[in-house]
């Protein structure tokens, strides 16, 4: 069942509560208006890979070397994490310290792990009082975060749960009862929760948002400020993102104190792990038939196709199955359960090809993926670093496709 509302009624409301239309959207967005048109340049999405033996991903500090618990230890060897990557390196000696962070990194360099180890080590430290928040973009990346935190604590007596839309408000009120000592979830549930009284945020110690720009790409710069204000007791504060933008500068400055800086890579460029190219459509070439003859070649093994609308999404998807190519789709008027299982399809290689929306850039940890094509010129560079950050993950190459007219 879907959440109620903070005011009367949902009915046309997105999760993040701002409105949507109950109909699926149309391609001109069902106004008469012309679709939004992509400014960007085409030719700055064209990009040889640098060799993996020149891409720095691992550090040479090893896990076992930290100054953090043995039974932490012990679940960081059976997950097979070894050595440190460069941005857990440069992290979570500060975090474990009680600093402040920004943390610029590529999208799967492991921030999440950054974070999670520094905050289940203040967690054991003091298991009655300590409180931190973890806010996430999407539903997907704070299920993922929520799944890698449970199996870095087992055996040490840590709670914790996420709160997503499209879930049971009921469900989330008694998980909240059992008071958690980590809440994750997305900016619209939490101050559902909070406009409701059951998730107080004046007890919280330690605040995350993770992929910060992309939160504040989607709409959310007001939802973060309403969650930060109650905050009085907030000792920590740590910001994660694959990008930065310069406009973002004095809200950063407001949410950090005296943080530490951390920037594995510029935060503006797209990954040097990913070749990239653009296919040119001529006049009157069919657009799906050109991708269709793409899946002639075997090495687009496991593919992430996004579009900028739902509705060609649906329609891309449909049109790939029919042609033999096995494919799931995802985007925001899909239920919570339902991308949970085309995920899960996708990640076991049920389905060759996840065709998504941007609601999912984020919110897709599968490994292995290796291209993602955007068949429509995605509306921004950040977009595009988003959505090719999904493939050349972990040091392996990737590849990146756009069509372009």
């Amino acid at each position: 069942m879907s959440s109620a509302p903070r005011n009367k009624s949902n009915k046309g409301k997105s999760n993040s509560g701002r409105p949507q239309s109950s109909r699926p959207q149309k391609d001109r967005r069902g106004s008469g208006k012309a679709p939004k048109v992509s400014k960007l340049d085409p030719k700055l999405l064209v990009k040889k890979a640098i060799p993996q033996e020149k891409v720095e991903f691992k550090s040479k500090t090893l896990f076992s070397s930290l100054s953090i618990g043995a039974k932490l230890k012990k679940n960081l060897e059976a997950k097979g994490y070894s050595s440190l990557t460069m941005i857990q390196e440069q992290s979570i000696e500060p975090l474990l310290e009680g600093r402040d962070l920004m943390g610029i990194s590529s999208t799967g360099s492991g921030k999440t792990c950054a974070f999670l180890i520094p905050i289940i080590e203040h967690a054991l430290a003091e298991p009655r009082d300590f409180k931190a928040l973890i806010v996430a973009p999407t539903r997907e990346l704070a299920l993922q975060i929520e799944e890698e935190f449970k199996s870095l604590t087992k055996g040490l007596n840590l709670s914790s749960a996420t709160f997503i839309g499209g879930t049971n408000i009921n469900t989330d009120e008694r998980k909240l009862h059992r008071h958690p000592q980590i809440v994750v979830g997305t900016p619209g549930r939490l101050l559902d929760l909070y406009g409701r009284r059951l998730l107080k945020l004046h007890l919280m110690k330690t605040l995350v948002l993770d992929e910060f720009d992309r939160m504040l790409d989607m709409g959310f710069v007001n939802d973060v400020k309403k969650l930060v204000a109650p905050m009085k007791m907030r000792s920590q504060t740590m910001l994660f993102s694959a990008t930065l933008d310069a406009t973002q500068e004095t809200l950063i400055k407001g949410l950090l104190n005296d943080p530490v800086e951390v920037k594995v890579n510029s935060g503006g460029n797209s990954s040097d792990n990913v070749n990239q190219e653009v296919i040119y459509l001529k006049d009157g070439q069919d657009k799906f038939s050109v991708l269709q003859n793409l899946f002639q070649n075997s090495d687009l093994e496991k593919v992430i196709l996004f579009t900028e609308t739902k509705r060609l999404a649906d329609r891309v998807c449909k049109k790939l199955n029919q042609t033999g190519i096995t494919s799931g789709l995802i985007h925001g008027n899909k239920s919570q359960n339902f991308r949970n299982r085309m995920i899960e399809e996708f990640k076991e290689g049920k389905s060759r090809v996840l065709v998504a929306t941007d609601v999912a850039a984020r919110g897709i940890d599968v490994a292995d993926v290796t291209h993602v094509i955007n068949y429509q010129l995605p509306m921004s560079m950040d977009s595009y670093i988003h959505r090719i950050g999904r493939t050349g993950r972990a040091g392996k190459t990737g590849h990146a496709i756009t069509f372009a007219n």
